[in-house]
């Protein structure tokens, strides 16, 4: 068991370090119920189906954080969902440019 959380622990200091990296070429974060995404463009349409209302979410030129993915580039994305969506635009100018020492 221990190696397994040790598995676990690395894969995710990997994908923050990829994070890290790769944060500064997108201009939007959008979070859903499932998934941690960074893309360039975001459109969310909100639909209403029989007094019901949920979210058409399309992501182009995306990021996903997800440690179990081989490929987190992802040209189009296509979420459907009935719970919140927060999308936020990046202000790059509050991050540091190098941020290796949060790591230490």
């Amino acid at each position: 068991m221990e190696d397994l959380e040790r598995y676990e622990s690395e894969l995710e200091l990997s994908l923050y370090r990829e994070y890290r990296d790769v944060v500064g070429m997108f201009t939007w974060v959008v979070e859903t119920e499932r998934r941690f995404y960074l893309a360039n463009h975001v459109e969310v349409t909100p639909k209403v189906v029989e007094g019901d209302t949920w979210f058409e979410v399309k992501l182009s030129d995306a990021w996903v954080w997800d440690m179990y993915r081989p490929v987190r580039f992802l040209s189009t994305v296509r979420v459907l969902t009935f719970r919140d969506v927060n999308v936020e635009k990046l202000d790059h100018s509050s991050h540091p440019a190098d941020a290796s020492d949060l790591l230490s």
